[in-house]
């Protein structure tokens, strides 16, 4: 770590969201060559204070000081000018254009031909130093959720950052992946370049970053240098109090509920389809999916909630599932879906949080009747909801947009389960949250599994799956592999079958 005194300085930063005090006097600084993390629990303030710093809002008080200059209030091109980037955790793309017209968008002309070979050339060296494979042809709108945000992070390098924000960048990647970055921002961190690195992965945190900055609701709760903490001292420190840690036993196998027999699909422009898969969802079991972003999960999920119709057959209880495979059929047969992105499929911005609670049942009582709406009876469950499942927000009026990524997930969370689904589908439910509201939806889960539900868990994270599942499938190229019991697993065997070795062969 380099020490030459401070690059970026906040003062006293404040900001209001209406009656919600979002940053309370919050102060930071950080050191040329040095890498801070920048934690706290899903709504602490975090991301706030980062738009700030890179002028996507204004603060209500303070002021923020970049290489001895003023940085003007709400100017993402003086935040850029300044040497600033930051690598957002909800993607700030155009779905219309390609990977390399994102990338180099706002930095020069890139209609010339010559000038976007330049472009290819270096993005590819790029993405080969990081381990971020995407395709620069492709329109992002195909791309799955883990590849648009290795374009993120490759928009963020290109660009020449001197300060770089880091939100979240790791929660789309391989175990393999984020070590691979983490030793390329090591060599840029050794050569002056300085970091804001926010993660709900603690392991991350002790293995990259300088210093911690703790926040707690707005305000900062503690600062401490990596070396002199633990990752249960962190923890403690982001709640304020100790973390309960989730163990799970094994549950009682029960009868089939859900099951595809020899399940095709057809791949979407880079998007990979599904090759003769065989699934069995049990009562009182979850099933654990494992594997590396784009590699099925997306077809899987989508067959299961009813968005597309596939070659093969599915059964409900034994019997063929209805010829007309739609989401109001897969409702109707008691399926629940978690959705893989909260923001573009799980919930509408501009409704308000009761509107979004009866998002999927709006049509039926008790909250319609006779074709009417009941609101009194969609505010009513919005209100258990956000009492049972302790959804830190305004009230039930308020835009969903407002609330953290983990609160939102929450309130998706207790749309599904209030409701008790007989399959819960849970897409990646803990992306981006943090260590309180991990343990929060792992306990859910495991309570829907327990009272006789068939949960299928679809994750990226190794240590998610072997906490959490009973039984474990590896997809691998739209394949899937035999089932294997957790007890049986090792993290070792499971990353060989993502990479498509040995995926037929039985535990």
């Amino acid at each position: 770590m380099t020490t030459a005194g401070p690059v970026l300085r906040l003062d006293r930063i404040t900001k209001r969201f209406g009656p919600l005090l979002a940053n309370d006097a919050i102060s930071l600084e950080l050191n040329a060559g040095e890498v801070v993390a920048l934690l706290g629990e899903n709504g602490a303030g975090k991301s706030t204070l980062m738009n700030i710093l890179f002028g996507a809002y204004v603060a209500d008080g303070g002021s923020i000081t970049a290489f001895g200059r003023p940085l003007p209030p709400g100017n993402p091109r003086a935040a850029l000018n300044a040497g600033i980037g930051m690598v957002h955790q909800h993607f700030a793309l155009a779905d219309q254009m390609t990977v390399i017209e994102n990338i180099v968008l706002g930095t020069r002309p890139f209609t010339a031909r010559q000038r976007l070979a330049g472009a290819r050339a270096r993005i590819a060296r790029l993405a080969s130093d990081y381990g971020l494979a995407v395709s620069p042809e492709a329109k992002v709108g195909s791309l799955s959720v883990g590849e648009r945000q290795r374009v993120e992070i490759l928009k963020a390098l290109y660009r020449d950052a001197r300060i770089l924000i880091l939100d979240e960048p790791t929660a789309v990647l391989t175990p393999q992946e984020a070590d691979a970055l983490f030793a390329t921002l090591r060599r840029m961190v050794a050569g002056g370049l300085s970091v804001i690195f926010i993660s709900h992965k603690l392991h991350e945190v002790m293995a990259i970053a300088d210093r911690c900055v703790v926040l707690r609701h707005g305000r900062v709760a503690g600062e401490v240098r990596t070396a002199q903490t633990t990752a249960a001292a962190l923890a403690a420190l982001m709640v304020g109090g100790e973390v309960a840690r989730v163990s799970v036993p094994n549950g009682t196998r029960g009868a089939s509920l859900l099951r595809l027999l020899s399940v095709s699909t057809r791949g979407a422009s880079t998007a990979t389809g599904l090759r003769g898969v065989d699934l069995d969802l049990c009562a009182g079991q979850i099933t654990a999916i494992a594997g590396v972003s784009g590699n099925g999960q997306a077809a899987l999920a989508a067959v299961i909630g009813g968005l597309t119709v596939p070659e093969g057959r599915i059964e409900i209880d034994g019997a063929p599932a209805p010829a007309a495979w739609t989401p109001a059929a897969a409702l109707a047969a008691g399926i629940g879906r978690i959705p893989e992105d909260r923001h573009r499929e799980g919930t509408v911005a501009d409704m308000t949080l009761a509107e979004n609670a009866v998002l999927e049942t709006h049509g039926r009582p008790p909250v319609s009747r006779a074709g009417w709406m009941d609101w009194a009876a969609a505010t009513g469950r919005a209100v258990r909801i956000i009492a049972a499942y302790d959804i830190r927000c305004p009230g039930p009026d308020a835009r969903i947009r407002l609330l953290s990524g983990g609160n939102m997930q929450k309130l998706i969370l207790g749309r599904v389960l209030e409701g008790q689904p007989r399959v819960v589908l849970a897409n990646q439910p803990v992306r981006g949250l943090d260590v309180g509201a991990v343990a929060f939806v792992h306990a859910a889960l495991v309570a829907a599994r327990d009272r006789g539900a068939a949960v299928l868990l679809i994750s990226e994270d190794l240590d998610e799956i072997m906490t959490l599942s009973d039984v474990i499938h590896v997809i691998s190229r739209g394949r899937l592999s035999p089932p294997i019991p957790r007890d049986r697993a090792t993290v070792a065997d499971l990353g060989l079958r993502m990479a498509g070795q040995g995926l037929d062969r039985a535990a």
